[in-house]
Protein backbone atom coordinates (compact mmCIF):
# COMPACT_ATOMS: atom_id res chain seq x y z
CA UNK A 1 0.00 0.00 0.00
CA UNK A 2 3.07 2.26 0.57
CA UNK A 3 4.36 2.01 -2.69
CA UNK A 4 0.77 2.23 -4.23
CA UNK A 5 0.41 5.71 -2.52
CA UNK A 6 4.16 6.38 -3.89
CA UNK A 7 2.87 5.70 -7.33
CA UNK A 8 -0.35 7.92 -7.28
CA UNK A 9 1.76 10.84 -5.48
CA UNK A 10 4.69 10.96 -7.90
CA UNK A 11 1.54 10.80 -10.75
CA UNK A 12 -0.38 13.56 -9.29
CA UNK A 13 2.82 15.53 -8.94
CA UNK A 14 4.00 14.93 -12.38
CA UNK A 15 0.38 15.90 -14.09
CA UNK A 16 1.28 19.57 -12.01
CA UNK A 17 4.51 19.51 -13.77
CA UNK A 18 6.41 19.45 -10.08
CA UNK A 19 8.43 16.20 -9.68
CA UNK A 20 8.64 15.18 -6.12
CA UNK A 21 12.73 15.11 -5.38
CA UNK A 22 13.59 13.70 -2.40
CA UNK A 23 16.48 14.09 0.12
CA UNK A 24 20.27 13.59 -0.13
CA UNK A 25 22.14 11.20 1.84
CA UNK A 26 21.63 7.58 0.25
CA UNK A 27 24.78 6.67 -0.23
CA UNK A 28 26.16 3.95 1.35
CA UNK A 29 28.14 4.40 4.67
CA UNK A 30 31.74 4.44 4.57
CA UNK A 31 33.49 1.81 6.42
CA UNK A 32 31.35 -0.94 5.86
CA UNK A 33 32.43 -4.20 4.98
CA UNK A 34 30.00 -5.19 2.12
CA UNK A 35 30.21 -1.67 0.38
CA UNK A 36 32.20 0.84 -1.10
CA UNK A 37 31.47 4.38 -1.58
CA UNK A 38 33.05 6.32 -4.38
CA UNK A 39 32.01 9.72 -5.15
CA UNK A 40 33.46 12.76 -7.66
CA UNK A 41 35.73 14.97 -6.15
CA UNK A 42 33.77 17.76 -7.30
CA UNK A 43 30.68 17.27 -5.00
CA UNK A 44 30.91 19.83 -2.42
CA UNK A 45 31.67 22.83 -4.86
CA UNK A 46 28.38 21.33 -7.33
CA UNK A 47 26.37 21.60 -4.02
CA UNK A 48 26.73 24.57 -3.36
CA UNK A 49 25.97 25.79 -6.80
CA UNK A 50 22.84 23.88 -6.66
CA UNK A 51 19.89 26.44 -7.93
CA UNK A 52 16.49 26.29 -8.91
CA UNK A 53 16.96 24.29 -12.29
CA UNK A 54 15.27 22.02 -13.89
CA UNK A 55 16.12 19.36 -17.19
CA UNK A 56 14.83 19.26 -20.54
CA UNK A 57 11.42 17.28 -19.26
CA UNK A 58 10.65 19.92 -16.78
CA UNK A 59 12.27 17.91 -14.00
CA UNK A 60 12.87 19.67 -10.60
CA UNK A 61 16.67 18.73 -10.33
CA UNK A 62 17.46 21.84 -8.06
CA UNK A 63 18.74 19.35 -5.66
CA UNK A 64 22.31 17.15 -5.54
CA UNK A 65 21.65 14.11 -4.82
CA UNK A 66 23.69 10.89 -4.29
CA UNK A 67 22.31 7.55 -5.88
CA UNK A 68 23.84 4.58 -4.30
CA UNK A 69 23.84 1.19 -7.08
CA UNK A 70 23.87 -2.08 -5.63
CA UNK A 71 25.51 -4.70 -7.35
CA UNK A 72 26.81 -8.10 -6.64
CA UNK A 73 30.82 -8.86 -6.48
CA UNK A 74 33.67 -8.11 -4.22
CA UNK A 75 34.56 -4.36 -4.06
CA UNK A 76 38.51 -3.23 -5.10
CA UNK A 77 40.82 -3.36 -2.13
CA UNK A 78 40.61 0.50 -0.71
CA UNK A 79 43.72 2.42 -1.82
CA UNK A 80 44.38 -0.01 -4.39
CA UNK A 81 45.23 1.43 -7.56
CA UNK A 82 41.88 -0.80 -8.89
CA UNK A 83 39.64 1.50 -6.82
CA UNK A 84 41.65 4.71 -7.66
CA UNK A 85 41.24 3.57 -11.26
CA UNK A 86 37.44 3.06 -10.41
CA UNK A 87 37.09 6.30 -8.63
CA UNK A 88 38.49 8.38 -12.06
CA UNK A 89 36.36 6.88 -14.28
CA UNK A 90 33.28 7.82 -11.64
CA UNK A 91 34.33 11.25 -10.96
CA UNK A 92 34.61 12.04 -15.29
CA UNK A 93 30.80 9.82 -14.99
CA UNK A 94 29.49 12.31 -12.16
CA UNK A 95 30.36 15.30 -13.64
CA UNK A 96 28.27 14.56 -16.85
CA UNK A 97 25.91 13.37 -14.41
CA UNK A 98 26.12 15.92 -12.33
CA UNK A 99 25.65 18.64 -15.68
CA UNK A 100 22.39 16.28 -16.95
CA UNK A 101 20.33 15.91 -13.97
CA UNK A 102 22.30 17.05 -11.07
CA UNK A 103 22.87 13.43 -9.32
CA UNK A 104 26.10 11.22 -8.50
CA UNK A 105 26.51 7.78 -8.48
CA UNK A 106 28.26 5.77 -5.85
CA UNK A 107 29.17 2.14 -5.49
CA UNK A 108 27.53 -0.56 -3.21
CA UNK A 109 28.88 -3.62 -3.41
CA UNK A 110 27.66 -7.22 -2.02
CA UNK A 111 30.54 -9.78 -2.37
CA UNK A 112 29.98 -13.09 -3.26
CA UNK A 113 30.67 -14.47 -0.28
CA UNK A 114 27.18 -15.05 1.31
CA UNK A 115 25.84 -12.93 -1.34
CA UNK A 116 21.98 -14.12 -1.73
CA UNK A 117 21.26 -13.89 1.99
CA UNK A 118 23.17 -10.53 2.35
CA UNK A 119 21.75 -8.85 -0.89
CA UNK A 120 18.28 -10.20 0.32
CA UNK A 121 18.99 -8.71 3.72
CA UNK A 122 20.35 -5.50 2.49
CA UNK A 123 17.11 -5.04 0.17
CA UNK A 124 14.67 -6.03 3.22
CA UNK A 125 16.24 -2.81 5.39
CA UNK A 126 14.71 -0.69 3.27
CA UNK A 127 17.07 2.28 5.24
CA UNK A 128 17.34 4.33 2.36
CA UNK A 129 21.00 2.88 1.82
CA UNK A 130 20.15 2.07 -1.75
CA UNK A 131 18.58 3.01 -4.79
CA UNK A 132 19.42 1.29 -7.72
CA UNK A 133 19.38 -2.60 -7.58
CA UNK A 134 20.96 -4.80 -9.45
CA UNK A 135 18.56 -8.16 -9.84
CA UNK A 136 17.74 -11.32 -11.71
CA UNK A 137 14.71 -13.45 -11.62
CA UNK A 138 16.34 -16.67 -12.15
CA UNK A 139 19.22 -16.20 -9.50
CA UNK A 140 18.97 -12.78 -7.58
CA UNK A 141 15.37 -13.57 -6.30
CA UNK A 142 13.62 -10.50 -8.02
CA UNK A 143 10.33 -12.08 -8.01
CA UNK A 144 10.31 -12.85 -4.06
CA UNK A 145 12.26 -9.33 -3.57
CA UNK A 146 9.27 -7.77 -5.59
CA UNK A 147 6.01 -9.59 -3.68
CA UNK A 148 7.70 -8.98 -0.83
CA UNK A 149 7.75 -4.92 -1.20
CA UNK A 150 11.31 -4.90 -1.69
CA UNK A 151 11.20 -3.25 -5.17
CA UNK A 152 9.41 -0.38 -5.71
CA UNK A 153 6.29 0.16 -8.13
CA UNK A 154 7.33 2.13 -11.65
CA UNK A 155 4.36 3.11 -12.94
CA UNK A 156 4.15 3.99 -16.83
CA UNK A 157 4.13 7.74 -15.50
CA UNK A 158 7.31 7.15 -13.62
CA UNK A 159 8.77 5.36 -16.22
CA UNK A 160 8.07 8.11 -19.15
CA UNK A 161 8.94 10.69 -17.27
CA UNK A 162 12.21 10.23 -15.43
CA UNK A 163 13.23 7.12 -17.76
CA UNK A 164 12.15 7.83 -21.23
CA UNK A 165 14.56 6.55 -23.66
CA UNK A 166 14.54 3.25 -21.22
CA UNK A 167 10.67 3.22 -21.90
CA UNK A 168 10.84 4.08 -25.63
CA UNK A 169 13.63 1.49 -26.07
CA UNK A 170 11.59 -1.23 -24.21
CA UNK A 171 8.77 -2.93 -26.45
CA UNK A 172 5.21 -3.36 -25.09
CA UNK A 173 5.42 -7.21 -24.26
CA UNK A 174 8.69 -6.98 -22.74
CA UNK A 175 7.34 -4.67 -19.98
CA UNK A 176 4.35 -7.37 -19.30
CA UNK A 177 7.58 -9.57 -18.65
CA UNK A 178 8.51 -7.26 -15.94
CA UNK A 179 5.03 -6.72 -14.09
CA UNK A 180 4.35 -8.90 -10.70
CA UNK A 181 1.11 -8.97 -9.90
CA UNK A 182 -0.19 -6.24 -12.71
CA UNK A 183 2.81 -4.02 -11.60
CA UNK A 184 6.02 -3.33 -13.30
CA UNK A 185 9.18 -3.80 -11.20
CA UNK A 186 11.89 -4.35 -13.23
CA UNK A 187 13.42 -2.68 -16.08
CA UNK A 188 15.22 -5.60 -18.93
CA UNK A 189 18.44 -5.75 -19.53
CA UNK A 190 16.33 -7.00 -23.22
CA UNK A 191 18.35 -5.51 -26.16
CA UNK A 192 21.97 -7.03 -25.48
CA UNK A 193 22.92 -10.67 -27.22
CA UNK A 194 24.15 -13.44 -25.02
CA UNK A 195 23.72 -16.61 -24.61
CA UNK A 196 24.30 -18.73 -21.23
CA UNK A 197 23.16 -22.56 -22.91
CA UNK A 198 25.92 -24.95 -22.06
CA UNK A 199 27.34 -27.10 -24.47
CA UNK A 200 30.99 -29.00 -24.61
CA UNK A 201 33.54 -26.74 -26.13
CA UNK A 202 36.44 -28.49 -28.20
CA UNK A 203 39.15 -28.74 -30.54
CA UNK A 204 37.60 -28.29 -34.06
CA UNK A 205 41.00 -28.68 -35.50
CA UNK A 206 41.49 -31.72 -33.71
CA UNK A 207 37.50 -32.78 -34.87
CA UNK A 208 38.39 -32.89 -38.31
CA UNK A 209 41.65 -34.43 -37.69
CA UNK A 210 39.44 -37.29 -36.33
CA UNK A 211 37.54 -37.91 -39.59
CA UNK A 212 34.44 -35.20 -38.20
CA UNK A 213 35.12 -33.16 -41.47
CA UNK A 214 32.24 -30.88 -40.33
CA UNK A 215 33.03 -30.83 -36.47
CA UNK A 216 31.12 -32.30 -33.39
CA UNK A 217 27.40 -31.99 -34.08
CA UNK A 218 25.45 -34.84 -32.02
CA UNK A 219 26.48 -36.66 -28.69
CA UNK A 220 27.97 -39.69 -30.93
CA UNK A 221 30.30 -37.12 -32.27
CA UNK A 222 31.27 -36.10 -29.39
CA UNK A 223 31.99 -40.03 -28.37
CA UNK A 224 33.98 -39.96 -31.19
CA UNK A 225 36.02 -36.90 -30.73
CA UNK A 226 37.10 -37.34 -26.87
CA UNK A 227 37.61 -41.26 -27.83
CA UNK A 228 40.32 -40.18 -30.91
CA UNK A 229 41.87 -37.49 -28.39
CA UNK A 230 42.77 -40.06 -25.98
CA UNK A 231 43.95 -42.01 -28.36
CA UNK A 232 45.92 -39.65 -31.02
CA UNK A 233 46.95 -37.14 -28.32
CA UNK A 234 49.18 -38.88 -25.63
CA UNK A 235 50.89 -35.48 -24.51
CA UNK A 236 47.95 -33.81 -23.28
CA UNK A 237 47.41 -33.68 -19.06
CA UNK A 238 44.11 -35.16 -19.71
CA UNK A 239 41.21 -35.03 -22.34
CA UNK A 240 38.62 -33.32 -19.91
CA UNK A 241 40.57 -32.27 -16.10
CA UNK A 242 36.80 -31.91 -15.10
CA UNK A 243 36.26 -31.59 -11.07
CA UNK A 244 33.16 -33.87 -11.60
CA UNK A 245 30.72 -30.34 -10.62
CA UNK A 246 29.35 -30.64 -14.30
CA UNK A 247 26.86 -33.38 -13.67
CA UNK A 248 23.49 -31.76 -13.78
CA UNK A 249 24.34 -29.40 -16.75
CA UNK A 250 25.56 -32.66 -19.03
CA UNK A 251 22.53 -34.24 -17.91
CA UNK A 252 20.10 -31.59 -18.93
CA UNK A 253 22.33 -30.84 -22.21
CA UNK A 254 21.34 -34.67 -23.24
CA UNK A 255 18.05 -34.02 -22.44
CA UNK A 256 17.18 -31.15 -24.36
CA UNK A 257 19.23 -32.83 -26.72
CA UNK A 258 16.91 -35.39 -26.77
CA UNK A 259 13.34 -33.78 -26.58
CA UNK A 260 11.72 -30.50 -26.59
CA UNK A 261 11.92 -30.32 -22.58
CA UNK A 262 11.67 -26.88 -21.45
CA UNK A 263 13.07 -26.35 -18.07
CA UNK A 264 11.93 -23.75 -15.10
CA UNK A 265 14.87 -21.20 -13.74
CA UNK A 266 15.19 -21.45 -10.17
CA UNK A 267 13.17 -24.12 -8.28
CA UNK A 268 16.42 -26.25 -7.97
CA UNK A 269 19.95 -26.98 -9.60
CA UNK A 270 18.77 -29.74 -11.13
CA UNK A 271 16.44 -28.36 -13.19
CA UNK A 272 13.75 -31.38 -12.92
CA UNK A 273 10.57 -29.20 -13.92
CA UNK A 274 9.42 -27.60 -16.67
CA UNK A 275 7.45 -28.16 -19.73
CA UNK A 276 7.92 -28.64 -23.51
CA UNK A 277 7.59 -27.06 -26.81
CA UNK A 278 4.70 -28.77 -27.90
CA UNK A 279 3.23 -28.77 -24.60
CA UNK A 280 4.56 -25.82 -22.67
CA UNK A 281 2.27 -25.54 -19.58
CA UNK A 282 1.94 -28.81 -18.88
CA UNK A 283 4.78 -29.80 -16.37
CA UNK A 284 7.05 -32.95 -16.78
CA UNK A 285 9.96 -34.40 -15.10
CA UNK A 286 12.15 -35.53 -17.64
CA UNK A 287 14.13 -37.48 -14.94
CA UNK A 288 10.82 -40.03 -14.33
CA UNK A 289 9.81 -39.92 -18.03
CA UNK A 290 12.89 -40.44 -19.97
CA UNK A 291 13.52 -43.88 -18.89
CA UNK A 292 15.01 -45.76 -22.08
CA UNK A 293 16.91 -42.23 -22.98
CA UNK A 294 18.51 -41.30 -19.65
CA UNK A 295 19.29 -45.51 -19.88
CA UNK A 296 21.58 -44.67 -23.32
CA UNK A 297 23.03 -41.76 -21.49
CA UNK A 298 23.82 -43.70 -18.57
CA UNK A 299 25.76 -46.46 -20.69
CA UNK A 300 27.52 -43.61 -23.00
CA UNK A 301 28.78 -42.00 -20.03
CA UNK A 302 30.21 -45.14 -18.41
CA UNK A 303 31.53 -45.63 -22.11
CA UNK A 304 33.73 -42.23 -21.82
CA UNK A 305 34.50 -43.25 -18.17
CA UNK A 306 36.08 -46.87 -19.52
CA UNK A 307 37.73 -44.94 -22.12
CA UNK A 308 40.11 -42.67 -19.78
CA UNK A 309 37.77 -39.71 -20.77
CA UNK A 310 38.44 -37.88 -17.01
CA UNK A 311 40.69 -38.39 -13.99
CA UNK A 312 40.09 -41.51 -12.45
CA UNK A 313 39.00 -39.19 -9.14
CA UNK A 314 36.86 -36.86 -11.40
CA UNK A 315 34.52 -36.87 -8.35
CA UNK A 316 37.26 -35.62 -6.39
CA UNK A 317 39.68 -33.50 -9.03
CA UNK A 318 40.92 -30.50 -7.73
CA UNK A 319 43.79 -30.58 -9.84
CA UNK A 320 43.65 -27.35 -11.66
CA UNK A 321 41.54 -25.06 -13.59
CA UNK A 322 40.55 -26.81 -16.73
CA UNK A 323 39.21 -23.88 -18.76
CA UNK A 324 43.08 -22.02 -17.90
CA UNK A 325 44.40 -25.94 -19.24
CA UNK A 326 42.51 -25.56 -22.73
CA UNK A 327 43.55 -21.84 -23.15
CA UNK A 328 47.58 -23.06 -23.53
CA UNK A 329 45.94 -26.74 -25.29
CA UNK A 330 46.56 -29.13 -22.59
CA UNK A 331 43.28 -30.57 -22.47
CA UNK A 332 41.01 -30.99 -25.62
CA UNK A 333 37.36 -30.10 -23.61
CA UNK A 334 35.90 -27.50 -22.14
CA UNK A 335 31.60 -27.99 -20.60
CA UNK A 336 30.42 -24.32 -20.20
CA UNK A 337 27.77 -22.32 -22.07
CA UNK A 338 28.36 -20.23 -25.19
CA UNK A 339 29.22 -17.17 -23.61
CA UNK A 340 32.70 -19.17 -22.40
CA UNK A 341 32.96 -19.75 -26.11
CA UNK A 342 32.75 -16.77 -27.43
CA UNK A 343 35.98 -16.17 -25.42
CA UNK A 344 37.98 -19.10 -26.39
CA UNK A 345 37.16 -19.28 -29.89
CA UNK A 346 39.18 -15.84 -29.66
CA UNK A 347 42.67 -14.49 -30.02
CA UNK A 348 42.91 -13.10 -26.36
CA UNK A 349 46.56 -13.01 -24.91
CA UNK A 350 45.54 -15.64 -22.34
CA UNK A 351 44.40 -18.24 -25.70
CA UNK A 352 47.92 -19.13 -26.51
CA UNK A 353 46.95 -22.50 -28.46
CA UNK A 354 46.72 -20.10 -31.40
CA UNK A 355 49.99 -18.35 -31.16
CA UNK A 356 51.64 -21.94 -30.36
CA UNK A 357 49.50 -23.83 -33.44
CA UNK A 358 48.25 -21.40 -36.22
CA UNK A 359 45.87 -23.81 -37.47
CA UNK A 360 44.49 -24.22 -33.83
CA UNK A 361 39.86 -23.77 -34.27
CA UNK A 362 37.82 -24.01 -31.13
CA UNK A 363 34.29 -25.08 -31.62
CA UNK A 364 31.44 -25.74 -29.55
CA UNK A 365 28.10 -28.29 -29.79
CA UNK A 366 25.35 -26.66 -28.05
CA UNK A 367 23.06 -28.67 -26.22
CA UNK A 368 19.75 -28.98 -27.84
CA UNK A 369 21.81 -28.70 -31.48
CA UNK A 370 20.15 -32.40 -32.38
CA UNK A 371 16.70 -31.30 -31.58
CA UNK A 372 17.06 -27.81 -32.51
CA UNK A 373 16.09 -26.65 -28.78
CA UNK A 374 17.08 -23.63 -27.95
CA UNK A 375 15.97 -21.38 -25.08
CA UNK A 376 16.87 -17.74 -24.93
CA UNK A 377 18.14 -16.30 -22.07
CA UNK A 378 15.52 -14.78 -19.99
CA UNK A 379 14.93 -10.57 -20.48
CA UNK A 380 15.32 -10.27 -16.45
CA UNK A 381 18.20 -12.74 -15.88
CA UNK A 382 19.50 -9.20 -15.58
CA UNK A 383 17.34 -6.40 -14.71
CA UNK A 384 17.13 -3.38 -12.59
CA UNK A 385 14.43 -2.28 -9.77
CA UNK A 386 14.33 0.49 -7.72
CA UNK A 387 14.81 -0.19 -3.39
CA UNK A 388 11.21 0.51 -1.84
CA UNK A 389 13.67 2.85 0.63
CA UNK A 390 15.24 4.76 -2.05
CA UNK A 391 14.77 8.34 -0.87
CA UNK A 392 15.11 9.39 -4.37
CA UNK A 393 13.62 6.70 -6.95
CA UNK A 394 12.63 10.07 -9.44
CA UNK A 395 16.78 10.42 -9.70
CA UNK A 396 17.85 7.14 -9.88
CA UNK A 397 15.82 6.26 -12.60
CA UNK A 398 17.22 9.25 -14.23
CA UNK A 399 20.70 8.03 -13.41
CA UNK A 400 19.44 4.59 -15.03
CA UNK A 401 18.27 6.24 -18.10
CA UNK A 402 21.65 8.11 -18.74
CA UNK A 403 23.96 4.78 -18.02
CA UNK A 404 21.63 2.64 -20.62
CA UNK A 405 21.30 5.14 -22.99
CA UNK A 406 23.52 7.79 -23.36
CA UNK A 407 27.02 6.75 -25.29
CA UNK A 408 29.18 8.93 -23.07
CA UNK A 409 28.20 7.42 -20.04
CA UNK A 410 27.56 3.98 -21.59
CA UNK A 411 31.34 4.12 -22.85
CA UNK A 412 32.41 5.35 -19.22
CA UNK A 413 30.64 3.00 -16.83
CA UNK A 414 31.18 -0.61 -18.93
CA UNK A 415 34.18 0.28 -20.90
CA UNK A 416 36.18 3.30 -18.48
CA UNK A 417 38.23 6.06 -19.34
CA UNK A 418 38.97 5.79 -23.07
CA UNK A 419 42.71 5.92 -23.39
CA UNK A 420 43.28 4.48 -20.39
CA UNK A 421 40.88 1.50 -20.11
CA UNK A 422 40.61 0.91 -24.26
CA UNK A 423 40.61 2.71 -27.08
CA UNK A 424 39.78 2.16 -30.57
CA UNK A 425 41.29 0.58 -33.57
CA UNK A 426 40.89 1.46 -37.01
CA UNK A 427 38.30 -0.35 -37.68
CA UNK A 428 36.28 0.54 -34.76
CA UNK A 429 36.71 -2.19 -32.72
CA UNK A 430 37.58 -1.39 -28.71
CA UNK A 431 41.19 -2.40 -28.19
CA UNK A 432 43.74 -2.25 -25.05
CA UNK A 433 46.27 0.37 -24.69
CA UNK A 434 49.52 -1.20 -24.54
CA UNK A 435 50.34 -0.50 -20.89
CA UNK A 436 46.38 -1.68 -19.90
CA UNK A 437 46.74 -3.67 -16.98
CA UNK A 438 43.65 -5.91 -17.12
CA UNK A 439 43.96 -6.99 -13.12
CA UNK A 440 43.64 -3.25 -12.19
CA UNK A 441 41.97 -1.47 -15.54
CA UNK A 442 39.23 -3.90 -16.26
CA UNK A 443 36.13 -1.36 -15.29
CA UNK A 444 33.60 -3.57 -16.38
CA UNK A 445 34.97 -6.06 -14.07
CA UNK A 446 34.21 -3.74 -10.80
CA UNK A 447 30.78 -1.96 -12.03
CA UNK A 448 29.50 -5.01 -12.52
CA UNK A 449 26.78 -3.71 -15.09
CA UNK A 450 24.87 -6.70 -15.95
CA UNK A 451 21.53 -5.17 -15.95
CA UNK A 452 20.85 -2.62 -18.85
CA UNK A 453 23.53 -3.59 -21.19
CA UNK A 454 23.04 -1.99 -24.74
CA UNK A 455 23.51 -3.46 -28.39
CA UNK A 456 22.81 -0.48 -29.72
CA UNK A 457 25.91 1.17 -28.11
CA UNK A 458 28.15 -1.64 -27.70
CA UNK A 459 31.82 -1.38 -29.10
CA UNK A 460 33.01 -4.91 -30.41
CA UNK A 461 35.98 -6.01 -28.87
CA UNK A 462 38.74 -6.81 -31.55
CA UNK A 463 40.18 -9.89 -30.14
CA UNK A 464 36.69 -11.65 -30.79
CA UNK A 465 35.80 -13.73 -33.50
CA UNK A 466 33.24 -11.92 -34.76
CA UNK A 467 32.49 -14.24 -38.12
CA UNK A 468 32.29 -17.27 -35.77
CA UNK A 469 30.39 -15.84 -32.90
CA UNK A 470 27.94 -14.00 -35.36
CA UNK A 471 27.63 -17.58 -37.53
CA UNK A 472 26.69 -18.96 -34.13
CA UNK A 473 24.33 -16.54 -33.03
CA UNK A 474 22.45 -16.55 -36.49
CA UNK A 475 21.81 -20.19 -36.18
CA UNK A 476 20.41 -19.76 -32.97
CA UNK A 477 18.35 -17.14 -33.82
CA UNK A 478 16.71 -18.84 -36.32
CA UNK A 479 15.81 -22.02 -34.11
CA UNK A 480 15.15 -20.15 -30.47
CA UNK A 481 12.24 -19.44 -28.23
CA UNK A 482 11.43 -17.59 -25.97
CA UNK A 483 11.83 -18.16 -22.29
CA UNK A 484 8.13 -18.47 -21.45
CA UNK A 485 7.73 -18.75 -17.80
CA UNK A 486 9.51 -15.37 -16.86
CA UNK A 487 6.52 -13.96 -15.00
CA UNK A 488 6.05 -17.40 -12.95
CA UNK A 489 6.75 -17.31 -9.47
CA UNK A 490 6.60 -20.35 -8.06
CA UNK A 491 4.49 -20.76 -4.33
CA UNK A 492 6.90 -23.55 -2.82
CA UNK A 493 6.77 -22.88 0.76
CA UNK A 494 4.70 -25.89 1.25
CA UNK A 495 6.92 -28.65 -0.87
CA UNK A 496 10.10 -26.34 -0.39
CA UNK A 497 11.64 -29.58 1.79
CA UNK A 498 10.27 -32.41 -1.15
CA UNK A 499 11.77 -30.17 -3.74
CA UNK A 500 14.86 -30.46 -1.58
CA UNK A 501 14.98 -34.13 -0.93
CA UNK A 502 14.39 -34.51 -4.93
CA UNK A 503 17.28 -32.37 -5.66
CA UNK A 504 19.20 -34.33 -3.42
CA UNK A 505 18.49 -37.62 -4.90
CA UNK A 506 19.18 -36.41 -8.38
CA UNK A 507 22.37 -34.94 -7.51
CA UNK A 508 23.31 -38.19 -5.80
CA UNK A 509 22.13 -40.70 -8.98
CA UNK A 510 23.38 -37.76 -11.44
CA UNK A 511 26.97 -37.56 -10.64
CA UNK A 512 27.24 -41.49 -10.82
CA UNK A 513 25.55 -41.73 -13.79
CA UNK A 514 27.17 -38.63 -15.80
CA UNK A 515 30.85 -39.92 -15.09
CA UNK A 516 30.13 -43.50 -15.33
CA UNK A 517 30.94 -43.99 -12.17
CA UNK A 518 27.95 -46.81 -10.80
CA UNK A 519 27.70 -50.30 -10.34
CA UNK A 520 25.69 -52.96 -12.15
CA UNK A 521 23.98 -52.01 -15.36
CA UNK A 522 22.39 -48.69 -16.96
CA UNK A 523 19.04 -50.02 -16.41
CA UNK A 524 20.03 -50.63 -12.60
CA UNK A 525 21.26 -47.07 -11.70
CA UNK A 526 17.87 -45.05 -13.55
CA UNK A 527 15.50 -47.65 -12.07
CA UNK A 528 17.71 -46.34 -8.35
CA UNK A 529 17.22 -42.97 -9.19
CA UNK A 530 13.98 -43.25 -10.33
CA UNK A 531 12.55 -45.10 -7.18
CA UNK A 532 14.53 -42.48 -4.84
CA UNK A 533 12.42 -39.47 -6.62
CA UNK A 534 9.83 -40.97 -6.01
CA UNK A 535 9.97 -41.57 -2.44
CA UNK A 536 11.15 -38.13 -2.04
CA UNK A 537 8.04 -36.67 -3.02
CA UNK A 538 8.71 -36.19 -7.10
CA UNK A 539 5.32 -36.91 -8.50
CA UNK A 540 3.77 -34.36 -5.29
CA UNK A 541 5.66 -31.49 -6.63
CA UNK A 542 4.61 -32.23 -10.28
CA UNK A 543 1.42 -32.00 -9.21
CA UNK A 544 2.09 -29.00 -6.99
CA UNK A 545 3.03 -27.00 -9.60
CA UNK A 546 0.93 -27.75 -12.12
CA UNK A 547 -2.05 -26.98 -10.13
CA UNK A 548 -0.01 -23.31 -9.86
CA UNK A 549 0.19 -23.52 -13.67
CA UNK A 550 -3.10 -24.04 -13.75
CA UNK A 551 -4.17 -21.11 -12.04
CA UNK A 552 -1.45 -18.65 -13.85
CA UNK A 553 -1.85 -19.87 -17.49
CA UNK A 554 -5.54 -20.90 -17.49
Amino acid sequence: MKKKLLAVFLSVAMTASLAACGSSGSAPAAGSDTKTETKTEAKAEDKADDKGTADASGVDTSEHVVISYMTTGDPPEAGSEKEQNLNDMLAKLNAILTEKCNAELAMYYIPWTDYLSNYNLTLARMDGSVDLVGTASDWLDAWPNAKNGAFLELSEDMLKTYAPKTWESVPADHWDLCKYDGEIYLMPEDNYAQWTNHGWIYRLDWAKEAGLANGVHSWEDMTTYVKWVKENKKDLKNVWDSDGTQYAQMANGWIVSHSDFVAIDGICSGALWGGSKSDLYTITAPAMTMTDSLVEYAKMMKEWDTAGVWPTDVLNNTSGSNRDEFRVGQVAVEQHHTQTWTDLCSHTPANTIYVDDPKAETGIFYFGEEAKNIVALSITHGAMAISAGSKNPERALMVYDLIRNDPECYELFNYGIEGVSWEKDANGLRTTPANYNSDTQNINGMTNYWWGRNDDLEIKDATRNWDAIDALYAEYDKIKIDYPYGQFVPEIDDIQGKIDNCNEQYTNYMKQISFGKYNGTAEDIVAEMQAALKTAGIDDVTAALQAQFNELYK
